[in-house]
């Protein structure tokens, strides 16, 4: 080897853009599918902090590409991302899962750096994140927030994102703390395997079922989170999105866990029933009367029902299982990068 010569890993590579052919918006790709980090900002009024975010970010990995995704704002925001130096791009429909949806369309690379742009959240974490998903194999990194700062949430929201969360785990897998945090480092296989199917903020639960239910390599990262700047205020309405995610979280359950969620209905149609008709039971056994014919038939009614569900339970985990093979081969179908 001469003495010109550089020898580079394949981390390296990618992190710098140093194989494959240039991107249209001046980065570097790599191979046929892109390659390196993007780093992915959905902003929806965020002109007084989306330039510390791009500016933050891009000290914490300089050879990223940062996208900002408009959705609609009304103040500049997408005038100062550009100015800032972010690949600025626009999303009409509006709601944070949209704009997932579209970025993770559009964007290819072998790990994306998923973060709100409200400046709340540490870059300086990013390059570990990025270490984990390029040279650990994980394809779903949480970044926790840690907050000593009442500021930081508004009222209800960390009881309510410790709640759902509390729910997820419950149902689905223990492996996050912090559902509901923007930011997320994600590998180019669960990007390209994501259905993306909610329109606001629940796609962050999205996310998180799909790393569960796909049983993808996934662990957390811990960062601090501070209050927003002031003058910039949450996007985010306390009770109107708490229940979508809330229904989400229900929809989930329904279509991943069928079994237990009709079991579940199954049990409480039974238990009415049996509370309906058992008084009946023992009044027939001791006068061979049946005196409340309508209470009775109600109460056969409820245990068909339970039964019903039951086997609708049966029949739909059947069904179930059958999709999420799919949807894993798929999964694996694409390579890690």
């Amino acid at each position: 080897m001469s003495g010109g010569d550089v020898l580079t890993s394949p981390r390296s590579e990618l992190l710098h853009g140093t194989t494959g052919r240039d991107h249209p918006d001046g980065a570097a790709r790599v191979g046929p599918a892109g390659g390196g980090v993007a780093v992915l900002i959905p902003c929806y009024n965020e002109a007084l902090t989306v330039a510390n975010v791009v500016a933050g970010f891009r000290a914490a990995l300089p050879d990223a590409r940062i996208y900002v995704y408009d959705n609609n704002s009304r103040d500049g925001t997408a005038d100062i991302a550009r100015a800032a130096g972010a690949i600025v791009r626009v999303e009409l429909r509006q709601g944070k899962g949209n704009v997932v949806r579209r970025m993770f369309s559009d964007i290819d690379a072998d790990c994306y750096v998923m973060v709100d742009g409200d400046d709340t959240y540490s870059p300086s974490i990013a390059s570990r994140g990025v270490e984990l998903v390029l040279d650990e194999g994980y394809d779903f990194v949480n970044v926790a927030r840690l907050s000593t700062a009442t500021e930081a949430y508004r009222r209800g929201h960390k009881l309510g994102n410790v709640a759902l969360t509390q729910i997820v785990r419950t149902f689905f897998g223990r492996q996050t703390t912090d559902m509901l945090s923007g930011y997320k480092l994600l590998s180019r296989r669960f990007v390209k395997s994501f259905p993306a199917m909610s329109g606001g903020f629940e796609t962050e639960t999205e996310l998180t079922v799909h790393a569960l239910e796909m049983r993808m390599p996934m662990t957390e990262l811990s960062a601090d989170y501070k209050e927003r700047p002031d003058g910039s205020t949450s996007k985010l309405r306390t009770y109107h999105d708490g229940a979508k995610i809330l229904m989400l979280i229900s929809r989930l359950v329904k279509d991943e866990r069928p079994l237990q969620f009709f079991t579940s209905i199954g049990i409480a149609f039974g238990a009415v029933g049996l509370a309906l008709g058992l008084p009946i039971v023992l009044t027939f056994f001791e006068t061979g009367l049946v005196p409340r014919l309508p209470t009775a038939v109600l109460s056969v009614g409820f245990e068909v029902l339970a039964c019903l569900s039951v086997f609708a339970g049966l029949i739909l985990d059947v069904v179930t299982k059958s999709r999420q093979e799919l949807k894993r081969l798929v999964y694996l179908s694409i390579g890690p990068r």
